[in-house]
């Protein structure tokens, strides 16, 4: 399922404590985002103890229970985990991994909050969630009878909020600093391969190891454990980035010109990580309309061309890197590329003759 609208972390609370409390509520998203955290989250603040079922790992008996004869008739008496005296938040993960069997189970549960004789208790609270389709993940179709039961939200990453997280819930320096200069980094779509990718839940998970090695880091290591985690040329570029920081080369200092890029070849992957670094920098800083810039801008924009020459000087293709647009049409602002082509004609003349 893809919906028109996303929300954001924080909007995905104020949609829990507005709806959830009234309906049903489904959260879609790709794997490692936050989901399951947010959820329980939710249910701290609210006051209630979560309950998680993951659905991929659920038979039919697992909700309905099992029957028993009581009084000559028999009768089906639900898991404990599910039949509580106390109101609570019920936590289906993974919903739409489950078979069609179990997704009828959950019918009556969902929409009239029972299962059999049991009543969940007033106030308790239903969600669900589920990755889709195309995130490479186990996911069956839900019947449009379950579906039709529930509200239904799609969560989408923020760099920002996640940021925000970070820094609260000790998350550690490199990972920080690393996504500050790179938030494009923070997620990327699952692969088709059978390798590991970028998410939220990968980068903590890649902070806890940096956090277990203490200060025993090298860069030999660094890059054990971020290919363990990351998509590989975001396991890269981190491994630069490590190795940026023990050495000479950052890419504010550049900036502010108490530095150069580095022209020697061992750094020939600390200058990918600056290109790179120094291409998402340009626009950050600079405004896609040249009607929104200022005397700042220009100022940064005669910087930025400065430097565009001194790497052209270095390596022409990493400077043709940086004012490149991207296949999926990402690209510097269009005002500034042709002050480029303007005033650094041997570059854009290199570059019309790849």
């Amino acid at each position: 399922m893809n919906l028109a609208i996303n929300v954001t972390q924080h909007q995905l609370m104020d949609v829990l404590l507005n709806v959830a409390v009234a309906r049903p509520v489904f959260i879609w998203g790709a794997p490692g985002i936050g989901k399951s955290a947010l959820v329980e989250a939710f249910a701290q603040q609210v006051g209630l103890p979560c309950v998680s079922l993951l659905g991929s790992q659920l038979a039919p008996e697992d909700i309905i229970g099992v029957p028993q004869i009581v009084e000559g008739k028999s009768r089906f008496c639900p898991p404990t985990q599910i039949a509580r005296e106390e109101p609570y938040c019920l936590f289906l993960d993974e919903l739409n991994a489950c078979s069609q069997e179990v997704q009828k189970a959950f019918y009556s549960l969902i929409h009239e909050r029972r299962i059999g004789d049991y009543h969940l208790p007033e106030g308790s609270i239903v969600i669900g969630a589920g990755n889709r389709a195309q995130d490479s993940a186990i996911v069956k179709p839900m019947s449009s009878a379950l579906i039709n039961r529930m509200f239904h939200v799609q969560l989408l990453v923020s760099h920002e909020q996640w940021l925000s997280w970070a820094y609260a819930n000790g998350i550690h320096p490199y990972v920080l600093q690393f996504l500050q200069v790179r938030p494009d980094y923070l997620w990327s779509q699952p692969p088709k391969t059978e390798e590991p990718f970028s998410t939220p839940r990968s980068w903590h998970m890649l902070s806890d190891a940096l956090h277990e090695f203490g200060e025993g880091l090298t860069s030999e290591i660094v890059g054990v454990l971020a290919y363990g985690c990351l998509t590989p040329q975001h396991a890269a570029q981190f491994k630069a980035f490590h190795k940026n920081l023990q050495g000479k080369y950052q890419l504010n200092r550049i900036l502010e010109g108490e530095a150069s890029f580095p022209s020697a070849p061992e750094d020939r992957d600390v200058l990918y990580f600056l290109a790179d670094s120094f291409r998402a920098q340009i626009k950050k800083e600079l405004p896609p309309d040249k009607a929104s810039v200022s005397d700042g801008h220009k100022r940064f924009a005669h910087r930025a061309k400065a430097l565009l020459k001194d790497l052209s000087a270095i390596s022409l293709e990493m400077a043709q890197m940086v004012v490149a647009r991207h296949e999926d049409g990402d690209g510097l602002p269009d005002w500034f590329v042709v002050e480029v082509i303007r005033d650094l004609p041997r570059l854009a003349m290199d570059r019309k003759g790849k």
